[in-house]
């Protein structure tokens, strides 16, 4: 009786063991969080995340300095990507991923850390990244691992980079959750040639990877966020299942309207797990902060938006620059994506004062 007992009390800890986290698990983990809010970072110097992490790029001060920026009106979170050839040399990864989480402790903020990738350019390589295209949205942003996915033979080193990165922090309480793979089933159209076979070969894949992360026993939660999620089906599709079914907490993208988005947070809440928004803020398609954040703070949905500052990325340009680059003096009618110019200047007064007031910060 006595060992049965000791085992009950282990199963009931949070991160314990390599199944899925209950109902009760999840929402234990959650009503210890603070209403999350953050950005999706990536440093205003880099232009994907090879740039950001690698050795000759790393850039610690400003790195300390924009989060500083985020700290101050309120965001306690961060969404950032880590990338599977950056374990080519696993020690100095670890260094410089643990430097970074001290800075992010310093401004109070608990980041989740995103392991795989399926967005833009499929054909990642280590050394000096390319310049970005003149006004173009993200003309440099990496997959990770990409093309690798049509090797099997690659899938012993990505299984070496998922179990050793999450095993060096999964302990680590400056970690909010780990994203196992931002938008798997996400195809490149006319921009990138992607595996014919991309979504079959995730669909293999994917389950594997949430897999290797719990093998590692992480403290913190694991997810993967449904992104195109259709509002009028009955029921999610198969890929989606699979996504939700892995998902200790649930997490979605929605570049929507308020009513849209509102939706979205009501069919996620079905699922009787913490909801976090991992994406969302597209000025220019009606999803804003003001209007987005306080039904996030209503529903107690963690607020995740796309960009912090201006930068390399050019994520502050809407997404049909890739078939009309914003050049010869043209400019969006508002931003895309981001909150500050590259001196920290809010791009929008109004729109830090609101969350400013909804995180609480005078």
């Amino acid at each position: 009786m006595r060992i049965l007992l000791i085992i009950s009390i282990f199963v009931s800890i949070p991160g314990w063991g390599q199944s899925r986290w209950s109902e009760a698990q999840a929402k234990t983990w959650y009503d210890q969080q603070p209403w999350l809010v953050g950005s999706n970072f990536i440093p205003s110097n880099a232009i994907n995340e090879l740039e950001m992490w690698q050795a000759e790029s790393w850039d610690p001060a400003i790195i300390d300095r924009e989060l500083g920026w985020a700290e101050k009106i309120g965001m306690n979170t961060m969404r950032v990507f880590l990338h599977d050839l950056l374990w080519n040399d696993p020690e100095a990864f670890r260094k410089r991923l643990n430097e970074f989480l001290t800075i992010c402790e310093k401004h109070h903020i608990k980041p989740m850390l995103v392991i795989f990738d399926s967005v833009w350019d499929p054909n990642p390589k280590l050394g000096k990244q390319r310049d970005p295209k003149p006004g173009v949205h993200n003309s440099g942003w990496m997959q990770s691992p990409g093309a690798a996915i049509a090797d099997e033979k690659q899938y012993p080193r990505l299984e070496k980079y998922v179990k050793g990165v999450v095993a060096a922090f999964a302990k680590d309480k400056r970690i909010l959750a780990w994203d196992i793979w931002n938008e798997p089933d996400n195809v490149n159209t006319n921009i990138y040639q992607d595996p014919p076979n991309k979504v079959a070969l995730i669909q293999k894949l994917l389950p594997q990877a949430f897999e290797w992360a719990r093998s590692a026993h992480p403290v913190q939660p694991l997810t993967c966020g449904v992104w195109k999620m259709n509002l009028e089906a009955k029921e999610p599709n198969e890929f989606e299942k699979m996504q939700l079914k892995e998902s200790d907490i649930i997490s979605f993208h929605c570049y929507g309207d308020p009513a849209t988005f509102e939706k979205y947070i009501k069919l996620m809440n079905a699922y009787n797990r913490p909801v976090i928004c991992t994406e969302y803020l597209a000025r220019g398609f009606k999803s804003n902060f003001e209007t987005i954040l306080p039904i996030g703070k209503k529903y107690k949905v963690g607020m995740i938006n796309w960009g912090l500052v201006k930068g390399k990325t050019q994520t502050h340009l809407p997404w049909d620059s890739w078939q009309k680059p914003y050049v010869n003096g043209r400019e969006p009618a508002v931003w895309h994506h981001e909150v500050f110019y590259p001196d920290g200047k809010p791009y929008k007064e109004e729109e830090v004062k609101v969350i400013r007031q909804l995180t609480s910060v005078k």
